[in-house]
């Protein structure tokens, strides 16, 4: 069977990654028709948008795309593609493991953590109000008339919204996670102390499914807790759920546990649809240069593979990429912090995962 696949180079060191993994995907064995599609900043010269409608419409056609970085500007410029892919295509779960491979320069042995993040509620829903607007004007006037809090009128506003609806979804989305790969436990994340009408509908909501889920071990966290419990003991947790940008937080944090964002794969999904990616940048500065970590996306590609159905072929590759790490020898400076300038570049680290798929 061949899958059809949408693939999105991205840009920045996007399309060198990207095609160190199409290189190593295909090297399974399996067969792929890989669909082109552009975003960013090169979707912008091509097309005059950043994310143009062909590509929308081939993700929703394939159901299944493989997606590298893609440039966002900070403070200013575009709204994030990533966070238009999702909201667009109703990608509502992000989904990112974190898990200790042996030769990764570690802050913590034998991790092997979910994280599960709410992906299109929460501050990142994209309803903004800048600052001296008549919109931020006009809300600084509803606060004052409702709650009687005055606020600054050189205030811009990011709302952060929680529904009962996402939020059982996204709950309930964990839930069935840990009971269909043999996971044992599900701590929801919240700051539900402080806010109290979001925060806290999201720990009712999630009380409330955890009954329905009575196989799994269900507990709750507050995010700086959980966040100084990951670092003393990680081993006391297993699939993590969160609002957006908390489960953005954790899950760098996680990330920084097992060797940084090279080794952290990551898939967006709604019911239908599949979208994986790097949970890194696109590290502009270092575009061109074959420096830069694959394994990364490598690694979504292993979670692409299992979402497919092709499990032996997953395996096998995340074999191969576990055995590149340990022994040391074709991996890129990131870990290879004691000897950096022998590290490997991007084309050289799927060279060698190719290597022992073949052996």
């Amino acid at each position: 069977m061949t899958h059809q696949i949408t693939l999105i180079p991205g840009d920045g060191i996007g399309p060198e990654i990207t095609e160190a993994t199409r290189r190593v995907l295909e090297a399974t064995g399996v067969a792929f028709h890989w669909e082109l599609a552009l975003v960013g900043e090169a979707a912008q010269d091509k097309f005059g948008s950043v994310l143009p409608e062909p590509v929308l419409q081939s993700i929703r056609k394939n159901k299944v795309a493989l997606k590298g970085p893609v440039t966002t500007p900070v403070g200013s410029g575009f709204r994030s593609v990533n966070v238009g892919l999702r909201k667009s295509l109703g990608l509502y779960a992000c989904l990112r493991p974190a898990k200790t491979y042996p030769g990764a320069p570690v802050v913590r042995k034998e991790v092997d953590l979910v994280v599960v993040r709410e992906n299109i509620e929460g501050l990142y829903s994209g309803i903004e109000f800048k600052k001296g607007t008549t919109e931020a004007a006009r809300l600084i006037d509803f606060v004052a008339e409702t709650s009687g809090d005055r606020l600054g009128k050189d205030s811009g506003f990011s709302l952060k919204v929680i529904s009962e609806s996402g939020s059982r979804r996204i709950v309930k989305f964990a839930f069935k996670y840990a009971r269909a790969n043999q996971r044992r436990k599900v701590t929801a994340v919240h700051k539900a102390n402080i806010l109290k009408f979001s925060d806290g509908l999201f720990l009712s909501v999630a009380r409330e499914v955890a009954k329905d889920y009575p196989d799994i071990e269900f507990e709750d966290r507050i995010v700086d807790n959980m966040c100084m419990q990951l670092v003393q003991k990680p081993e006391l947790y297993d699939v993590l759920v969160a609002p957006n940008l908390y489960g953005d937080i954790l899950s760098d944090l996680c990330a920084g546990l097992v060797g940084g964002l090279g080794l952290a794969p990551s898939a967006n999904l709604s019911d239908e649809l599949a979208i994986f990616e790097a949970t890194h940048g696109s590290a502009p500065k270092y575009t061109g240069l074959n420096k830069v970590n694959p394994m990364s996306l490598m690694l979504s590609g292993v979670m692409m593979l299992r979402h497919l159905g092709e499990k032996e072929s997953a395996d096998r590759l995340e074999t191969a990429i576990a055995g590149v790490i340990a022994e040391g020898k074709h991996v890129t400076y990131d870990l290879k912090p004691e000897a950096p300038g022998e590290a490997a570049g991007t084309s050289q680290v799927a060279d060698a995962v190719i290597a022992r798929l073949g052996s």
